[in-house]
Protein backbone atom coordinates (compact mmCIF):
# COMPACT_ATOMS: atom_id res chain seq x y z
CA UNK A 1 0.00 0.00 0.00
CA UNK A 2 1.14 3.55 -0.48
CA UNK A 3 2.38 5.62 2.43
CA UNK A 4 0.57 8.40 4.23
CA UNK A 5 1.97 11.93 4.04
CA UNK A 6 3.80 13.31 7.01
CA UNK A 7 7.22 13.55 8.55
CA UNK A 8 9.43 10.53 8.09
CA UNK A 9 10.76 10.04 11.60
CA UNK A 10 9.39 10.09 15.11
CA UNK A 11 10.91 13.06 16.94
CA UNK A 12 13.12 12.13 19.85
CA UNK A 13 11.47 12.51 23.21
CA UNK A 14 7.96 12.58 21.74
CA UNK A 15 5.40 11.04 24.13
CA UNK A 16 4.29 7.60 23.01
CA UNK A 17 0.73 8.10 24.25
CA UNK A 18 -1.78 7.77 21.44
CA UNK A 19 0.66 6.28 18.93
CA UNK A 20 -1.37 3.09 18.52
CA UNK A 21 -4.84 4.59 18.95
CA UNK A 22 -5.66 7.47 16.61
CA UNK A 23 -9.08 6.68 15.06
CA UNK A 24 -9.46 10.38 14.28
CA UNK A 25 -6.79 10.02 11.58
CA UNK A 26 -7.38 8.60 8.10
CA UNK A 27 -3.89 7.09 8.07
CA UNK A 28 -4.72 5.17 11.25
CA UNK A 29 -7.76 3.61 9.59
CA UNK A 30 -5.69 2.81 6.51
CA UNK A 31 -3.19 0.99 8.68
CA UNK A 32 -5.85 -1.01 10.53
CA UNK A 33 -7.77 -1.95 7.38
CA UNK A 34 -4.65 -2.90 5.43
CA UNK A 35 -3.40 -4.93 8.40
CA UNK A 36 -6.66 -6.89 8.70
CA UNK A 37 -6.78 -7.53 4.95
CA UNK A 38 -3.15 -8.63 4.95
CA UNK A 39 -3.75 -10.97 7.87
CA UNK A 40 -6.63 -12.59 5.98
CA UNK A 41 -4.41 -13.16 2.93
CA UNK A 42 -1.52 -14.50 5.00
CA UNK A 43 -3.72 -16.93 6.92
CA UNK A 44 -5.54 -18.16 3.82
CA UNK A 45 -2.31 -18.72 1.88
CA UNK A 46 -0.60 -20.42 4.81
CA UNK A 47 -3.54 -22.73 5.47
CA UNK A 48 -3.89 -23.48 1.76
CA UNK A 49 -0.31 -24.75 1.58
CA UNK A 50 0.58 -26.07 5.01
CA UNK A 51 -2.62 -26.98 6.81
CA UNK A 52 -5.90 -28.73 6.28
CA UNK A 53 -8.97 -26.55 5.87
CA UNK A 54 -12.13 -26.55 3.73
CA UNK A 55 -11.47 -24.95 0.35
CA UNK A 56 -14.61 -22.77 0.53
CA UNK A 57 -13.39 -21.30 3.81
CA UNK A 58 -10.04 -20.41 2.27
CA UNK A 59 -11.72 -18.72 -0.68
CA UNK A 60 -14.00 -16.69 1.58
CA UNK A 61 -11.03 -15.58 3.68
CA UNK A 62 -9.21 -14.31 0.59
CA UNK A 63 -12.33 -12.45 -0.57
CA UNK A 64 -12.92 -10.84 2.83
CA UNK A 65 -9.28 -9.76 2.91
CA UNK A 66 -9.62 -8.17 -0.52
CA UNK A 67 -12.62 -6.15 0.70
CA UNK A 68 -10.55 -4.76 3.58
CA UNK A 69 -7.83 -3.87 1.05
CA UNK A 70 -10.35 -2.02 -1.10
CA UNK A 71 -11.83 -0.03 1.78
CA UNK A 72 -8.33 0.91 2.98
CA UNK A 73 -7.26 1.89 -0.54
CA UNK A 74 -10.41 3.99 -0.96
CA UNK A 75 -9.70 5.84 2.29
CA UNK A 76 -6.16 6.48 1.10
CA UNK A 77 -7.34 7.64 -2.31
CA UNK A 78 -9.80 10.07 -0.72
CA UNK A 79 -7.04 11.39 1.54
CA UNK A 80 -4.51 11.94 -1.24
CA UNK A 81 -4.25 15.51 -2.56
CA UNK A 82 -5.68 15.69 -6.08
CA UNK A 83 -4.82 19.28 -6.95
CA UNK A 84 -2.35 19.02 -8.51
CA UNK A 85 -2.48 15.28 -9.19
CA UNK A 86 1.00 14.29 -8.17
CA UNK A 87 2.76 11.03 -7.42
CA UNK A 88 0.80 10.35 -4.24
CA UNK A 89 -2.55 10.68 -6.02
CA UNK A 90 -1.50 8.43 -8.89
CA UNK A 91 -0.07 5.83 -6.52
CA UNK A 92 -3.26 5.68 -4.47
CA UNK A 93 -5.45 5.61 -7.60
CA UNK A 94 -3.52 2.74 -9.17
CA UNK A 95 -3.53 0.91 -5.85
CA UNK A 96 -7.32 1.27 -5.60
CA UNK A 97 -7.68 -0.17 -9.10
CA UNK A 98 -5.48 -3.07 -8.04
CA UNK A 99 -7.68 -3.87 -5.05
CA UNK A 100 -10.74 -3.95 -7.34
CA UNK A 101 -8.99 -6.50 -9.55
CA UNK A 102 -8.28 -8.55 -6.42
CA UNK A 103 -11.98 -8.32 -5.52
CA UNK A 104 -12.87 -9.82 -8.90
CA UNK A 105 -10.19 -12.51 -8.65
CA UNK A 106 -10.98 -13.63 -5.12
CA UNK A 107 -14.74 -13.57 -5.74
CA UNK A 108 -14.30 -15.84 -8.75
CA UNK A 109 -11.90 -17.96 -6.71
CA UNK A 110 -14.71 -18.91 -4.33
CA UNK A 111 -16.40 -20.80 -7.14
CA UNK A 112 -15.48 -24.31 -8.23
CA UNK A 113 -15.68 -26.35 -11.39
CA UNK A 114 -13.61 -24.10 -13.65
CA UNK A 115 -11.38 -25.70 -16.25
CA UNK A 116 -7.89 -24.29 -16.83
CA UNK A 117 -9.00 -21.74 -19.41
CA UNK A 118 -11.89 -20.48 -17.28
CA UNK A 119 -9.74 -20.31 -14.15
CA UNK A 120 -6.97 -18.41 -15.93
CA UNK A 121 -9.47 -15.95 -17.38
CA UNK A 122 -11.65 -15.35 -14.31
CA UNK A 123 -9.20 -15.81 -11.44
CA UNK A 124 -5.63 -15.58 -12.73
CA UNK A 125 -6.00 -12.63 -15.14
CA UNK A 126 -7.49 -10.15 -12.61
CA UNK A 127 -4.98 -11.42 -10.05
CA UNK A 128 -2.09 -10.57 -12.38
CA UNK A 129 -3.59 -7.17 -13.21
CA UNK A 130 -4.05 -6.43 -9.51
CA UNK A 131 -0.47 -7.46 -8.79
CA UNK A 132 0.81 -5.20 -11.58
CA UNK A 133 -1.18 -2.29 -10.15
CA UNK A 134 0.23 -2.94 -6.67
CA UNK A 135 3.77 -3.10 -8.02
CA UNK A 136 3.43 0.17 -9.96
CA UNK A 137 1.72 1.88 -7.03
CA UNK A 138 4.35 0.70 -4.55
CA UNK A 139 7.22 1.86 -6.76
CA UNK A 140 5.58 5.27 -7.19
CA UNK A 141 5.13 5.55 -3.42
CA UNK A 142 8.73 4.44 -2.85
CA UNK A 143 10.01 7.01 -5.34
CA UNK A 144 7.86 9.68 -3.72
CA UNK A 145 9.46 8.99 -0.33
CA UNK A 146 12.96 8.90 -1.83
CA UNK A 147 12.40 11.86 -4.21
CA UNK A 148 14.10 9.60 -6.74
CA UNK A 149 13.66 5.99 -7.88
CA UNK A 150 15.88 4.40 -5.22
CA UNK A 151 17.33 5.24 -1.84
CA UNK A 152 18.16 3.59 1.48
CA UNK A 153 16.86 5.39 4.57
CA UNK A 154 16.35 2.79 7.31
CA UNK A 155 15.90 5.49 9.97
CA UNK A 156 12.88 6.88 8.12
CA UNK A 157 9.53 5.39 9.10
CA UNK A 158 7.95 6.31 5.77
CA UNK A 159 10.84 4.70 3.90
CA UNK A 160 10.47 1.46 5.87
CA UNK A 161 6.75 1.39 5.08
CA UNK A 162 7.34 2.06 1.39
CA UNK A 163 10.14 -0.53 1.20
CA UNK A 164 8.02 -3.21 2.88
CA UNK A 165 5.14 -2.51 0.54
CA UNK A 166 7.41 -2.71 -2.49
CA UNK A 167 8.81 -6.06 -1.37
CA UNK A 168 5.28 -7.26 -0.66
CA UNK A 169 4.15 -6.23 -4.13
CA UNK A 170 7.06 -8.11 -5.71
CA UNK A 171 6.10 -11.20 -3.70
CA UNK A 172 2.48 -10.87 -4.81
CA UNK A 173 3.70 -10.62 -8.41
CA UNK A 174 5.71 -13.83 -8.07
CA UNK A 175 2.66 -15.50 -6.57
CA UNK A 176 0.46 -14.37 -9.45
CA UNK A 177 2.85 -15.61 -12.14
CA UNK A 178 3.23 -19.05 -10.55
CA UNK A 179 -0.50 -19.51 -9.96
CA UNK A 180 -1.26 -19.82 -13.69
CA UNK A 181 -3.23 -23.02 -14.30
CA UNK A 182 -1.56 -25.21 -16.92
CA UNK A 183 -4.07 -26.86 -19.29
CA UNK A 184 -2.03 -30.05 -19.51
CA UNK A 185 -2.15 -30.72 -15.77
CA UNK A 186 -5.06 -28.55 -14.57
CA UNK A 187 -2.69 -27.47 -11.79
CA UNK A 188 -0.83 -24.22 -11.02
CA UNK A 189 2.69 -23.73 -12.31
CA UNK A 190 3.80 -23.96 -8.66
CA UNK A 191 1.23 -23.92 -5.89
CA UNK A 192 4.00 -23.90 -3.28
CA UNK A 193 5.67 -20.79 -4.69
CA UNK A 194 2.31 -19.09 -5.23
CA UNK A 195 1.23 -19.66 -1.64
CA UNK A 196 4.66 -18.72 -0.28
CA UNK A 197 4.65 -15.52 -2.33
CA UNK A 198 1.20 -14.59 -1.09
CA UNK A 199 2.19 -15.32 2.50
CA UNK A 200 5.41 -13.30 2.33
CA UNK A 201 3.71 -10.43 0.52
CA UNK A 202 0.83 -10.33 2.97
CA UNK A 203 3.20 -10.32 5.94
CA UNK A 204 5.09 -7.38 4.40
CA UNK A 205 1.80 -5.52 3.92
CA UNK A 206 0.80 -6.43 7.47
CA UNK A 207 4.01 -4.92 8.85
CA UNK A 208 3.59 -1.86 6.64
CA UNK A 209 0.00 -1.43 7.79
CA UNK A 210 0.96 -1.65 11.45
CA UNK A 211 3.69 0.93 10.89
CA UNK A 212 1.07 3.34 9.60
CA UNK A 213 -0.39 3.49 13.12
CA UNK A 214 2.56 5.33 14.71
CA UNK A 215 2.93 7.39 11.54
CA UNK A 216 -0.61 8.67 12.12
CA UNK A 217 0.63 10.23 15.36
CA UNK A 218 3.15 12.32 13.41
CA UNK A 219 0.42 14.35 11.70
CA UNK A 220 -0.05 16.74 14.64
Amino acid sequence: MTTAPGSTELPEGRPRHGVWWRPDRASWWMGVLFAVGSLCFALAAFVSQWASAPRPGIGVTFFVGSIFFTVAAFVQWRSAPNEPRGTEWWASSIQLAGTLFFNVSTFAGMKHGFDARQSDLRVWTPDVLGSICFLVSSELAYADVCRRWFCVRPRSLSWRIAALNLVGSIAFGVSAVTSLIEPSTQEPVSAAIANAGTTVGALCFLAGGLMLLPEAAQED
